[in-house]
């Protein structure tokens, strides 16, 4: 008998990985412009909004970068899915941790 071949599962990984860094990017990145008036100023690309137009724009600029990077990296190969899902899921919570005020105001010690 021949033994299975692993189902190229690259992409999939590269995409959840790609996800949950982009989660991270965007909570990270807010915490630095409510904590910095410089950072802040840095990231108003569009003034009535204010910081927060920079800060979903470089986001989601990051999550483009981290998803085109991971998927050359691992496309058409077979990935431990439940080491990405796992490390996914980490990276996912803490940003979605970080988004929550009583966390930020711990970090920017309010």
């Amino acid at each position: 008998m021949k033994p299975e071949e692993p189902i190229p599962n690259g992409a999939a990984g590269a995409a959840m990985l790609a996800a949950g860094s982009g989660c991270l990017a965007l909570s990270l990145l807010a915490l630095a412009g409510d904590g910095s008036k410089a950072v802040a100023r840095l990231l108003t690309f569009y003034r009535p909004t204010g910081p927060l137009s920079g800060v979903t724009t470089v986001a989601i600029l990051i999550w483009l970068a981290v998803w085109f990077i991971a998927y050359r990296v691992c496309k058409g190969k077979a990935v431990a899915i439940a080491i990405v899902s796992a490390v996914s899921f980490v990276v996912l919570a803490l940003g979605l941790l970080l988004t929550f005020p009583p966390f930020e105001d711990l970090l920017l010690g309010r």
